[in-house]
């Protein structure tokens, strides 16, 4: 059966890993999640990622982080969803506790923090949020 928020997918996978204390996490491969995945790690929520092609489908084998015993991500949520897509301007992109959290967005630029996507003056969908 098809999935069909492959995004939402690795984030809840992310979500349960750390909620399990896991070491890494396996999640299947795509352009997009790779480019998601290189935010988080540009922004310190995950110590790194990797592709691991052992199985018959390329995957994702995502390191997550630990700070004191507690998971660095607090909270992950998917805003833009497949039902109901949510685009915003460079200017109304929202923020996340204050600027404590990220917003990752999908810009013409690439998928970009919100920091990022504001300093270069692009707007786009915002894909999810990160505390």
């Amino acid at each position: 059966m098809a999935m069909t928020d492959p995004l939402g997918d690795m984030l809840t996978r992310i979500r349960n890993g750390q909620q399990a204390k896991k070491d890494s996490v396996l999640s299947p491969a795509s352009k997009l999640r790779a480019n998601v995945l290189e935010v988080l790690q540009r922004e310190g929520y995950i110590r790194g990622y990797s592709e691991d092609a052992s199985g018959k489908h390329k995957a994702l084998r995502i390191e997550l982080k630990y700070f004191e015993g507690e998971p660095a991500i607090k909270h992950v949520a998917r805003v833009s969803k497949p039902g109901r897509r949510i685009y915003s301007g460079s200017r109304e992109l929202p923020t996340v506790r204050n600027g404590l959290g990220i917003t990752i967005v999908s810009t013409p630029r690439g998928v970009l923090s919100d920091n990022e996507a504001r300093a270069q003056n692009v707007g786009g969908e915002v894909l999810a949020e990160v505390f």
